[in-house]
């Protein structure tokens, strides 16, 4: 009779062990299902020193976000940015479309559920790209545009390449949804921008005339009414901080990396 009682606790301590487990588990599993997040695929690489602050900025949002080190599932597909320059120099977008096509596809095979273009001038081809998907590519200048009225500002004015200060792929798209978007006027103040873009930012060097320079340029379209900066090429934040002047700037390397959280966490 005793060894039979004994064999009955030892079976119950089996029984609560093993429920005790399976409580655990039904924990851990609802954690797991609590951080399901959305992946994100970047095409960097244009230049790879903004590309590496969108994946600083998306995996420390990400962290915040849970209050550890939860990390993001994040896809990143450089692209050579040599080519891409060469490309633009000889008018071939053609060639760049395919080049982020190309990219854009490796993701979507690898998992990605969303892309984004870790710069401003790629979106020049934004649409020959997205046709070719199925996959939806995260615009820039949308998120911009979010962050604009988020500001209740009405009146900005914009510097990027030459590429998309000359053209509206980004600017047009931004005063669609009710915002006016000042640019250089001077095609020397335009060629200028652009070198420094090219010449020095995309190589991380940041040469104080050239900031001032830039300044100057900014402070100006202040005066013609800018209530606020957009830095529309995402290396401008290497060299523009927020101290650098009496308006709200926007940056679009952080805004659209952000918006990648968002979609990344599912707030979108």
């Amino acid at each position: 009779m005793k060894k039979n009682i004994l064999i009955l606790m030892f079976l119950g301590l089996i029984s609560c062990n093993i429920s005790t487990k399976k409580d655990v588990l039904e924990t851990e599993n609802s954690k797991i299902v609590d951080k399901k997040m959305n992946i994100l695929g970047l095409i960097g690489g244009t230049s790879w020193h903004s590309t590496l602050i969108y994946y600083s900025i998306i995996n420390q949002s990400v962290n915040d976000h849970f209050g550890n080190n939860t990390n993001p599932p994040l896809l990143v597909y450089t692209i050579n940015q040599a080519e891409v320059h060469r490309f633009q120099k000889e008018n071939k977008w053609d060639s760049i479309a395919y080049m982020l096509t190309q990219g854009a596809l490796s993701l979507k095979k690898a998992g990605a559920e969303s892309v984004l273009f870790c710069a401003n001038t790629p979106h020049k081809v934004y649409s020959l790209v997205q046709e070719k998907l199925d996959t939806p590519i995260i615009h820039i200048a949308d998120a911009t545009a979010n962050a604009i009225h988020d500001k209740k500002i009405k009146k900005v004015c914009f510097i990027g390449t030459k590429y998309s200060m000359e053209e509206d792929f980004i600017t047009k798209r931004i005063e669609d949804n009710g915002i006016d978007v000042l640019v250089p006027e001077e095609k020397t103040v335009i060629n200028e921008l652009h070198r420094i873009i090219i010449e020095e930012l995309t190589y991380g060097e940041v040469n104080e005339t050239s900031k001032k320079y830039v300044l100057d340029v900014l402070n100006n379209l202040i005066d013609k009414g800018a209530e606020g900066v957009i830095l529309g090429c995402t290396e401008f934040p290497l060299m523009i901080m927020q101290e650098d002047l009496n308006v709200p700037i926007f940056n679009t390397t952080e805004i659209h990396a952000k918006s990648g959280v968002d979609f990344i966490l599912n707030k979108n």
